[in-house]
């Protein structure tokens, strides 16, 4: 089983060019036996974030008296905003659990952290319709083909501050970046 440490190793090394080539590993389901389930887009997404300029903090648990009370993915820090990362690289839509877990993750936080969700195969509409009603937590939720647009166009970090506004401005947890034209 390769450890949080040597995952980190590794990724840490990938240029955008090799997270464009192990992104198109985890659509096709073909990582290799290095990353463990669901490990290689945990730390896609967050290199992802690091070229883009962004301090990230890597995947780690909170323990309170010796038991592990949380683990976390990732927690990415850009233009003024702290966001908690979730991965979910799973061969269905992801549905609100880990919405839900994600928001009880934000409840012990400051009020001005939010979250992301990131799915592979995207989300259920119910997923969707009651991540708008997490308030006052702040969601958003990325799809497939978000993460590969923001790999393609080698921008992450302004991306998530259009989908922090537009939520802002419109209470939409799903704004779909692909629509954007990037400049």
């Amino acid at each position: 089983m390769t450890t949080d440490a040597e995952y980190q190793a590794r990724i840490i090394s990938y240029d955008w060019d090799n997270l464009i080539i192990l992104w198109s590993e985890i659509k096709a389901r073909n990582t290799s036996n290095f990353w463990d389930a669901g490990k290689a887009l945990e730390y896609v997404i967050l290199r992802a974030f690091q070229l883009d300029g962004a301090e990230v903090a890597w995947p780690n648990t909170v323990k309170i008296q010796d038991k592990i009370v949380q683990q976390i993915d990732g927690v990415v820090y850009t233009d003024s905003l702290a966001c908690l990362i979730e991965c979910k690289d799973t061969t269905e839509e992801v549905n609100i659990e880990p919405i839900a877990k994600l928001r009880n993750q934000l409840l012990r936080r400051p009020a001005t952290a939010i979250g992301s969700v990131f799915s592979r195969t995207g989300f259920t509409e119910a997923a969707v319709i009651l991540t708008g009603f997490v308030a006052p937590q702040t969601i958003l939720l990325w799809g497939g083909e978000e993460i590969e647009y923001s790999l393609a166009n080698k921008c992450i970090c302004k991306f998530l501050v259009k989908k922090y506004r537009v939520c802002v401005h419109k209470g939409i947890p799903n704004h779909d970046i692909t629509t954007e034209i990037f400049s």
